[in-house]
């Protein structure tokens, strides 16, 4: 299992990969690790390849979440390997209930990311508090474990 000296560099790393996002609002990273704690993949939100990134497409907020694909589910799509057992790493949100979906099909069998009182995203009673609880419940209902860093 990966001590904590290692979860914090696996977090730091996505914090660095949602640097690479270019939605102005929210950047979200993830970092796949195998259990030898290298990298399998990395992720960050944005619109799908060949898709055009325009200032005014992530103005508008609902066509922007239209075309928006997640951090989580770019490194599982971006992955060329099974991802059984391996750990899935989120900064600076916990992942939502669409991407809990695909890290429960993807084999994922952990999810650590910042305490959910981190950052101006983790504030109580948030926009995403509601898919974030069903995500948790979806990971505990298919054995799945999570994690939240202070």
């Amino acid at each position: 299992m990966v001590d904590h000296k290692w979860k914090k560099r696996f977090i730091e790393l996505a914090k660095h990969v949602s640097e690479w996002s270019q939605d102005p609002s929210t950047q979200v990273g993830s970092v796949i690790v195998r259990p030898n704690k290298s990298i399998a993949s990395l992720g960050f939100n944005g619109f799908p390849q060949g898709v055009e990134d325009t200032k005014e497409r992530y103005l508008d907020r609902e066509m922007k979440l239209k075309l928006m694909v997640h951090a989580e589910q770019n490194a599982i799509l971006f992955a060329n390997e099974s991802l059984i057992g391996y750990t899935i790493f989120t900064y600076p949100l916990f992942p939502c209930s669409i991407c809990a979906g695909f890290i429960i099909q993807s084999g994922i069998t952990r999810v650590i990311s910042p305490s959910s009182t981190y950052g101006k995203y983790r504030m109580p009673n948030t926009r995403w508090d509601e898919s974030n609880k069903l995500a948790k419940s979806m990971f505990d209902e298919c054995g799945v474990s999570y994690e939240e860093l202070i």
